[in-house]
């Protein structure tokens, strides 16, 4: 899961990626409206943590564009303690909750876990299935039957990621973008190496599913009959 910070307090910013990187989440952040419209256009991220009050262009303005261009991520929109007139003006364009200042890490991790539940792409023990494996996104376990074994990080978001895909090909653009970001340098060779990974342990684990290179396009997961 790929979450995007927009917050002008860059102390505050950083000790939010601190804490959702512990979380095993992979976590962008930058300090104005401008750069996080632009990031959030592309459409790479799982959800926003959006602050309303942002130079250059507010959080409002930023909600407004990308529902307008039918960008349907979660946005909790994080306010100023008792500005009820932001907090409704946002939820009437299309956030999907928001977090008074100062707010505990516990309420903002229970609300991060419900707007992703709400987006439908993760289970509420935080797991995926695909055939015969589970994914637990949380502890980054790999189960198939009654064997299990821990993956990194980088190999739980690429599975996820394909798990989340079902049986759509996933190129490798979209890899790198989806886990390291669309400006990353990242090269083709990374991902052939995460999933040469995946492979090995999928097979370590007898799965009846494979990552299958569909050449020239990307990497679909398949169930083996």
């Amino acid at each position: 899961m790929r979450i995007l910070i927009v917050e002008d307090e860059v102390h505050l910013a950083e000790a939010l990626t601190q804490i959702l990187r512990k979380q095993n989440y992979s976590v962008d952040a930058v300090h104005d409206g401008r750069s996080g419209l632009d990031n959030a256009l592309s459409g790479i991220y799982d959800l926003l943590l959006l602050d309303i009050m942002l130079p250059e262009m507010d959080g409002i303005s930023i909600l407004k564009t990308i529902r307008g261009q039918g960008i349907a991520t979660p946005v909790i929109l994080l306010t100023a303690k008792g500005e009820i007139n932001d907090k409704i003006s946002g939820l009437d364009h299309g956030a999907d909750d928001y977090v008074a200042k100062p707010f505990s890490t516990e309420e903002l991790m229970a609300r991060i876990r419900a707007a992703l539940r709400r987006k439908g792409e993760v289970m509420p023990d935080d797991s995926l299935k695909f055939g015969d494996i589970e994914l637990n996104t949380g502890t980054l376990k790999l189960t198939c039957k009654s064997k299990e074994l821990k993956l990194i990080l980088k190999e739980s978001e690429l599975l996820e990621l394909l798990m989340s895909r079902r049986s759509a090909v996933t190129s490798k653009e979209q890899i790198i973008e989806k886990l390291w970001g669309f400006d990353s340098e990242v090269e083709h060779n990374n991902v052939e190496v995460y999933i040469s990974f995946l492979r090995k342990k999928l097979a370590f684990l007898n799965a009846s599913v494979r990552i299958n290179t569909i050449r020239g396009v990307g990497y679909v997961l398949e169930e083996t009959v």
